[in-house]
């Protein structure tokens, strides 16, 4: 089937006792069973609950994996794929990823129990040079947080697979509808669907799909034996999201590629990066490998922290939070908020400076949001109407240098 029609009939067939539409919610912690070691396919809803199955289910189609395991939230998903390696394992990671990944990695190192190089993954040649004995497996973001760099995920899988290495990829800012990175050569992919595959700001939770059976097997036990397994309720909730997910990312979509336009042409805006842009150095890689650009857009303002702040204050459409994907506009500053755990050096090398700010654009009618950002900067600025008209039209839209 089509993703749009999968995820408008997600769950339908759970229900064997109604026939109900909507998939049955399973708030039930035990099952009884039929008899000594018989069940109906359910025993206890950590090992296994038919709500959070229908959700694994509909991601693993997406995917076109062999199983997936729904999780309390996107770091869960995070440690849950770092478990299933041994201890000493040698990781390889974006540098310039979440705050919060970055923090369990150096965590876990300080721990004695991996080893782990943040490289930058656009250069192949830094990816061989620190591969070592005991490298395990690739942690690749793209497009990255906050950044949007690109990463050639067919390049970096003929290393990996060439090496011995597991490709995990995280692939939040695009969900299943934007790209399937199993089908690009990685091994497991990795969820926050907290953002855009729930969409609604209303659920934490995580994700990870994995490619083989093999994989699947592993990590459904880790799962399992960690206890980080998502509740019923909010396996419900995003089944209900996940309906909806392609007409989301359309318009998630349409109304980034306009604000990028904008701020191109914008005096405060030094840079814009956005894939969507012809400028953007990962554009070309980013049209082949993804099926469209998403509804994330950073830039980097002139002045400095006190235009940034003068921008996060007045805002009133983009709300100031720190999350992404929902159908609502936020605007953050990465440096002290979802990458101010991040070590001040690595922000630095990732190129996460205090000038940088991200917007996670949503779906509200596109002139309040250009409109919103122009009265924020409080600077003449050009005409709302002709922005968006030049955002979209496509020989105009990739005006403006993008570092």
């Amino acid at each position: 089937m089509h993703p749009r029609t999968l995820l408008a009939l997600a769950g339908q067939q759970t229900d064997g006792a109604y026939n109900s539409i909507v998939p049955p919610l399973y708030q039930s912690a035990i099952f009884r069973f039929e008899d000594l070691g018989l069940t109906k396919g359910f025993d206890y809803t950590r090992s296994g609950n038919p709500t959070r199955k229908a959700l694994e289910d509909v991601l693993a189609r997406l995917e076109g994996g062999a199983g997936a395991v729904a999780l309390t939230s996107g770091m869960a998903a995070v440690s849950t794929a770092l478990a299933l390696f041994d201890a000493g394992t040698h990781f390889i990671c974006s540098h310039d990823c979440y705050g919060g990944t970055e923090r369990l990695f150096c965590h876990l190192r300080d721990q004695g129990k991996l080893e782990v190089s943040f490289i930058d993954l656009t250069d192949l040649h830094a990816l061989t040079e620190a591969i070592r004995p005991n490298t395990r497996a690739l942690w690749v973001e793209t497009p990255s947080n906050p950044l949007l760099r690109i990463v050639d995920l067919d390049a970096v899988a003929a290393v990996a697979h060439t090496r011995g290495l597991t490709l995990i990829v995280d692939n939040t800012f695009l969900s299943p509808v934007l790209q399937q990175p199993l089908a690009l050569g990685a091994d497991l992919v990795v969820y926050s669907t907290t953002k855009y595959i729930n969409g609604h700001s209303d659920v934490v939770g995580g994700a990870v799909i994995a490619g083989s059976e093999a994989l699947n097997e592993r990590l459904q036990f880790t799962a399992n034996a960690h206890g980080t397994i998502a509740q019923p309720f909010d396996c419900w909730l995003v089944l209900r999201g996940l309906k909806t997910l392609p007409l989301r990312m359309k318009q998630h979509e349409e109304n980034a590629h306009a604000v990028a336009g904008f701020l191109t042409r914008h005096p405060q805006v030094a840079d814009v990066f956005y894939p969507g842009l012809a400028s953007h150095p990962g554009h070309a890689v980013a049209a082949r490998q993804q099926q469209g650009f998403g509804g994330m857009v950073s830039f980097a303002v002139r002045g400095g922290r006190d235009v940034v702040n003068h921008l996060l204050r007045r805002t009133r459409i983009f709300s100031l939070a720190e999350s992404l994907g929902g159908v609502e506009s936020l605007i953050e500053h990465p440096a002290t908020m979802s990458h101010a755990s991040m070590r001040p050096e690595q922000r630095a090398a990732a190129g996460i400076t205090d000038s940088v700010v991200r917007l996670s654009v949503g779906i509200e009618c596109i002139d309040d949001l250009l409109a919103d950002l122009e009265q924020a900067f409080d600077v003449p600025a050009p005409s709302i109407r002709s922005a968006y008209r030049a955002a979209t039209t496509p020989t105009e839209a990739t005006v403006g240098a993008v570092t």
